[in-house]
């Protein structure tokens, strides 16, 4: 009897382990999840927004941006892994890789901190053609394929 509780207990306890661990090796998208808008806005439909939602929008624009155009000469939308474009999934590319995600998390931490102070002084039709031109910048990152 002993001898199947100490059983049961290795055995639970080894696969809770299993089912826990994380594997570190796993290929890193090179954008991550998330880098993309949720709609597409008419000047019309801006026009008839409060200040507060336009902020919104604009900065939602700048960090699918800056989370995007550094990288379109490996992908323009979520979900390529490095070892898709062919680059070793090494601990070295990983950490590399590790070390850009967290530099353009800290950027975009001081840019939208900047941003969420100054932009309420912005004129909203400025604010508006704004999001305008981040919106058709970002449609044009869909046709890029189409350049290669």
């Amino acid at each position: 009897m002993k001898m199947k509780i100490i059983f049961v207990s290795f055995s639970f306890l080894f696969i809770t382990s299993i089912s826990f661990s994380q594997k570190k090796t796993d290929p890193v998208s090179i954008i991550r999840q998330g880098a993309s808008i949720s709609k597409y806005h008419q000047k019309e439909d801006l026009e008839k927004m409060q200040k507060g939602e336009l902020l919104g929008l604009y900065i939602e624009r700048i960090e699918t941006l800056v989370r995007t155009l550094p990288y379109i000469a490996f992908a323009t939308k979520p979900g390529i892994t490095m070892s898709d474009l062919g680059v070793p999934n090494t601990n070295e590319n990983r950490k590399i890789l590790d070390n850009e995600f967290d530099a353009t998390d800290s950027f975009l931490k001081d840019t939208v901190e900047f941003h969420e102070k100054m932009l309420p002084y912005s004129d909203t039709k400025n604010l508006i053609a704004a999001i305008l031109f981040y919106e058709e910048t970002l449609k044009r990152l869909h046709e890029f394929s189409e350049f290669n």
